[in-house]
């Protein structure tokens, strides 16, 4: 949900207050001009929709997420075993990436022992399956909400309008909203989720949560 909504007519104008933002920072800034490169922030429809959402489901069995139908309201977005299917290309893309974050035991967790997401059916199973708290959780949905973004970026899906929906541009006027995408940037990067030039790589993570996250 956005929490402060942004008008077409305003958008280009906060677009180049959060690229201001940046500085001369030049690969988060680069980053920046790839997920703002059109400016109609739209969700696709109709027939490109169903191909945005073919291709998602390409990525999702790319990476070794079995697929199954029905949508998340059903129970679960991820059961720990295979992704829901009949939802958005941007919502796949986005378990997709919560996929390749999460530790080598939460991806064999409801919803990767996050919690219940907002597409969860059965709201009270998957929080009593959540493994992550605090600090650790609201990190790893930083990082998976860009790098979902990112792969919306590099199958040219209308990844500006997650960026909106996921609040990236809450307070583009102030330092504190560049200086968050770029940390979170650089902790796909250090983690080898991007490249340099921020293309999502197919990295699954190996490392386990540290202790206190159980």
């Amino acid at each position: 949900m956005i929490l402060s909504p942004i008008d077409n007519e305003r958008l280009p104008a906060v677009l180049d207050r959060f690229a201001a933002a940046l500085g001369e920072d030049g690969e988060p800034r680069m980053v920046f001009q790839r997920i703002a490169a059109r400016h109609d922030a739209a969700r696709a429809r109709t027939d490109t929709a169903a191909r945005h959402h073919g291709e998602a489901l390409d990525v999702l069995g790319g990476l070794g997420m079995a697929l199954q139908r029905g949508a998340p309201s059903l129970d679960f977005s991820w059961n720990g075993h295979v992704v829901r299917c009949d939802t958005e290309a941007y919502v796949l893309l986005h378990e997709a990436a919560h996929f390749q974050l999460a530790a080598p035991a939460r991806r064999r967790c409801i919803d990767f022992g996050l919690g219940p997401g907002p597409e969860t059916g059965d709201r009270a199973t998957a929080a009593r399956a959540a493994r992550l708290a605090g600090l650790a959780l609201e990190r790893e949905e930083a990082m998976a909400s860009l790098l979902g973004i990112l792969w919306e970026v590099e199958l040219r899906h209308p990844a500006l309008a997650s960026f909106l929906d996921q609040n990236w541009l809450e307070g583009a006027e102030r330092p504190a909203a560049a200086a968050h995408f770029r940390k979170v940037l650089a902790a796909l990067k250090a983690g080898g989720f991007v490249t340099a030039d921020g293309r999502p790589t197919r990295r699954l993570r190996d490392e386990r949560d540290p202790v206190e996250a159980h």
